[in-house]
């Protein structure tokens, strides 16, 4: 059977440059906080209005807009998305020169990369059958990985020589000069005969609350609740772990693309491997819980140690461990929902798990850190979530297990 990898890989593209403009702040977040001249604790309370307000806006706005975008039609909500953040991110270099300011263009730049995710997923829906779909989510969902490894290189050298606003200058043009083109070359345009809804609305409290063609509701809930701790953790890492390597390991800041390369190499491996196995095995949730349960243990033990080399071991483990539920996340949801229902599905349970876990994972380690001006006690928190996250999966698959007639969507 041919199946158009092309697709996936034009996604993971896309993919790559969004994470870029995502994440860049949480980089940059020491010199930005250096330039203004702030305490730890200041980081703390203004680094989570800063780094929360783009997954406020972001889970929010796909929650609504994501059924219109699977009605306006896949290809053209894709290139609305790119050409919309990437336009944003240009916009930090004139605008981004308070901390009021950047908030309001995380806001923006959450709204407008609300509905890429989304529509990846529909996309993977669309074209390759269940059986592939856990490596073709892999490919997309690598670019995030690889845009998490690779930016730290990037940016970091980018920012040292031209600065942090520029740098964001140079990020965004990425988006319109590399995706845009890529979209249009090898994305197929929508035909009406192609899986659009069959819902009279674009929108529909009941068909959300139902799970969107879910065949027990409260399965898909229960995962929504897993995939917004997966969240937590995730961006609790991803917004401070440079800062926590910088102020709290003592790494000087252009010492810092190293380590974090390593790290989120580790999830690349992980990704990919854990996509295999529960392609071939079908064991998707159950793989996943067991990751995230010695992902928190290797954070937890962070705890325990003092050397910056041993520390950054247990978070590169840890991090190939979290990296078996991003493998299995899309696919396991796909088999959950109405195929023609995929991207309002995906958009509602990506909207609900980064509102809740992003925004969470922003304010709380940013909150504790504010109280107490200690960088550990924030990534702590992550073991926690983890904990939540094996501990929803282990409930699901054995509410699942007692349902053997329930055949999951093609």
């Amino acid at each position: 059977m041919r199946l158009p990898w092309v697709i996936v890989a034009v996604l993971a593209v896309t993919t790559f440059i969004h994470y870029l403009d995502r994440n860049n702040l949480a980089i940059v977040l020491p010199e930005i906080a250096r330039s203004f001249g702030w305490s730890d604790q200041q980081v703390g309370a203004y680094g989570e209005w800063i780094l929360g307000a783009f997954y406020a806006s972001f889970g929010l706005v796909q929650i609504f807009l994501s059924p219109f975008a699977e009605r306006w039609g896949l290809r053209r909500s894709l290139l609305a998305s790119v050409v919309g953040f990437s336009g944003v991110t240009l916009l930090f270099y004139p605008l981004g020169r308070s901390v009021e300011a950047i908030v309001l263009l995380r806001l923006l730049l959450g709204a407008a990369e609300s509905i890429h995710m989304p529509t990846n997923s529909a996309l993977v829906s669309r074209y390759f059958p269940a059986t592939h779909r856990a490596r073709a989510n892999s490919v997309y969902v690598g670019g995030i990985l690889i845009a998490l490894m690779v930016g730290p290189w990037l940016i970091v050298p980018l920012t040292e020589k031209l600065g942090w606003r520029a740098t964001f200058l140079v990020l965004g043009s990425a988006g319109l000069l590399i995706s845009v083109p890529l979209i249009l070359r090898f994305i197929p345009p929508d035909r009406p005969a192609q899986a659009r809804p069959t819902s009279d609305k674009a929108f529909s409290w009941r068909e959300a609350l139902s799970g969107y063609g879910a065949p027990r509701p409260v399965l898909f809930w229960l995962y929504v609740l897993a995939g917004a701790a997966n969240a937590f953790c995730i961006f609790g890492m991803l917004n401070w772990l440079p800062t926590y390597l910088n102020r709290q390991q003592g790494i000087p800041f252009h010492e810092l693309s190293a380590p974090l390369f390593s790290v989120f190499l580790a999830g690349v491996v992980g990704l990919f491997g854990w996509a295999f196995l529960g392609d071939w095995k079908g064991q998707r949730i159950p793989l996943a819980a067991v990751g995230l349960f010695l992902a928190g243990l290797c954070v937890w033990l962070t705890a325990y140690t003092e050397a910056p080399l041993l520390t950054l071991a247990l978070l590169i483990v840890g991090f190939f461990f979290q990296s078996s539920y991003n493998a299995q996340e899309f696919a396991t949801l796909q088999g959950m929902v109405r195929p023609d229902r995929v991207g309002a599905a995906s958009g509602l349970y990506n909207g609900l798990t980064v509102l809740v876990g992003g925004v969470g994972g922003s304010f709380i380690p940013g909150s504790l850190v504010a109280l107490t001006g200690n960088f550990q006690l924030g990534i702590l928190s992550v073991a926690g979530g983890a904990w939540i996250v094996s501990l929803c999966l282990g409930l699901l698959w054995q509410l699942q297990k007692r349902v053997p007639s329930q055949t999951p969507h093609a």
